[in-house]
């Protein structure tokens, strides 16, 4: 049986528990190696006060296959044998902070890390288009947030109070 669980405690931290696979089946985390992240270089378009790169999503099933494979050979995961529906080939930088399509950027991000990091570049995306968030700060914000789940309660509360 597979089951995903989330709980906010009362001190505010995340907590979060996977049953039905091993902790080292798939990266909680884009691996700094294979994804040190990357901006786009060839905007769309341009977005935000700040006038940021857009890169409109573009990212090819074969690339998508080739970074599952990458992470599972070289890192040792098992991404690959899971249920694909549980994954999806996240961009470490978002697109909407002007992140790119680049293999450099992107990762294969199980359900139980999106379920808690989307609604963070959701509203990170929100204060750059009212121009409250420079990009720098959220590119670092999302850095900490991918590299450590438990700080993403933390990042909310900052960003709302913006």
């Amino acid at each position: 049986m597979r089951g995903i669980l989330f709980l906010l405690g009362f001190t505010g931290s995340l907590v979060f528990s996977i049953t039905g696979l091993a902790k080292g089946d798939f990266p909680t985390g884009p691996d700094l190696s294979l994804t040190p992240g990357s901006l786009c270089q060839s905007a769309d378009e341009i977005r935000y006060p700040e006038k940021i790169s857009y890169c409109r999503r573009d990212v090819s099933t074969g690339t998508k296959r080739q970074i599952i494979k990458e992470y599972d050979e070289e890192l040792g995961y098992r991404v690959g044998s899971l249920n694909r529906q549980d994954f999806k080939i996240d961009h470490y930088i978002p697109l909407c902070a002007g992140g790119s399509n680049s293999r450099n950027n992107l990762w294969p991000q199980h359900e139980s890390v999106f379920n808690v990091t989307d609604p963070l570049e959701q509203l990170m995306c929100e204060k750059m288009a009212d121009g409250v968030l420079a990009q720098k700060e959220a590119v670092d914000l999302i850095r900490e947030a991918k590299a450590d789940l438990s700080t993403v309660p933390g990042i909310i509360e900052h960003l709302r109070a913006l």
